[in-house]
C-alpha cells in the first residue's frame, strides 16, 4: 500500500523522515510517496484533504481535525524553540500591543501566527510571506516587524535585526507548557490498525535518526538550500527531541492546552472529536 506523505524541506523533517525515504528501517509493507512543501502550503493541502499523512501547524489542525488525527510520533514540540517577533529598528512591546504596526507573518494558519495573537490580540495588521522572505522584507523596510520561524532564529542577529519578543518564552511563561509547533497527522478514515502501523513506522524512523545521526545528513543537506552546516545542526537539535519520538502525556497536554486557549479566545473553531490516536 502506498501512502502520500507531506512534510517540509526543513532539516528537522528531513532528519526524522530519512530512514523512511531511504528505506533504512522496516516499513511493515508500506510505501510512502513524499511531497515536500512550505509549512503553510502543507496546512492548506491538509484543508483540501490532499495527503494521507502530513506535517502541519498545530494551529492549522483545528481547521481539518474532522479529517485527520494526530500521530504520537513526528511532532515539533519543546521548550525554548518558539517563533520570534523581530524588527529592523528598536520596537517596544507597547508599540506592538497598540496594533498599528505592519507585521510580516509566515502564514495565517501557522502556530507562530496563533502565538502572535495570543501575546498581542490587537496586532492584526499582518501580511503573509514565505517564512524565508521575512528577514529580507524587514531589511528593505517593507514592514515594521516580522515573525520568524525555523532556521531564521539563528540568522537574524547577524543581519542586524533585533528581537522584540520570543513568543515561545511568552507561551511557556503563561501556560507552563511546552510549545506545540507542528504535528504529524493521518486520515481519520483509515482503519485503526493502519494508523497504528504508520505511527510505529514513523517512531522507528525518528529513533533511527537519533541512533544514526550521520545517516540522514545527505538527505538533509539536499534540501537545506544555502543553509550552513552549523545552522542545519542547530535546527535539528532545537526541533527534534523526545516529543518527536512520542508526544507522551506532557506533549498531549501541551497540544490540548493550545487548543483550549485558542478555542476560548475564538482564534480557532472548537474541536469536538479526539485529537490523538486512541
Amino acid at each position: 500500500m502506498t501512502l502520500t506523505l507531506g512534510a517540509s524541506p526543513c532539516p528537522n523533517d528531513c532528519f526524522i523522515l530519512d530512514a523512511i525515504v531511504n528505506r533504512r528501517i522496516d516499513l511493515e509493507s508500506l510505501e510512502f510517496s513524499l511531497h515536500l512543501a512550505d509549512v503553510e502550503a502543507l496546512n492548506r493541502s491538509a484543508f483540501a484533504g490532499e495527503a494521507d499523512i502530513t506535517k502541519l501547524s498545530y494551529h492549522a489542525y483545528a481547521y481539518c481535525a474532522d479529517r485527520y488525527v494526530v500521530l504520537d510520533a513526528g511532532s515539533a514540540l519543546g521548550r525554548n524553540c518558539g517563533p520570534l517577533l523581530i524588527s529592523k529598528r528598536s520596537i517596544s512591546l507597547e508599540e506592538v500591543a497598540a496594533g498599528d504596526l505592519a507585521i510580516a507573518i509566515p502564514g495565517r494558519y501557522t502556530t507562530a501566527n496563533f502565538l502572535l495573537g495570543f501575546a498581542f490580540p490587537e496586532a492584526r495588521n499582518k501580511t503573509e510571506l514565505v517564512f524565508s522572505a521575512i528577514e529580507s522584507a524587514l531589511l528593505a523596510g517593507a514592514y515594521d516587524a516580522g515573525l520568524i520561524i525555523h532556521e531564521n532564529r539563528f540568522t537574524y542577529e547577524a543581519k542586524g535585526l533585533k528581537k522584540i519578543l520570543d513568543l515561545g518564552e511568552h507561551w511557556e511563561r503563561v501556560t507552563a507548557a511546552p510549545i506545540p509547533l507542528g504535528g504529524m497527522v493521518i486520515r481519520r478514515s483509515f482503519p485503526d490498525d493502519l494508523k497504528q502501523t504508520v505511527n510505529r513506522v514513523l517512531r522507528r524512523s525518528v529513533a533511527y535518526a537519533f541512533a544514526h545521526p550521520d545517516a540522514s545528513l545527505p538527505f538533509v543537506r539536499e534540501h537545506a538550500q544555502a543553509m550552513s552546516e552549523e545552522v542545519m545542526y542547530r535546527h535539528i537539535d532545537l526541533y527534534v527531541n523526545e516529543y518527536s519520538i512520542d508526544l507522551g502525556p506532557e506533549g498531549r497536554r501541551a497540544v490540548a492546552t493550545l487548543f483550549d486557549r485558542a478555542a476560548a479566545s475564538g482564534a480557532i473553531p472548537a474541536v469536538t472529536g479526539p485529537l490523538f490516536l486512541s
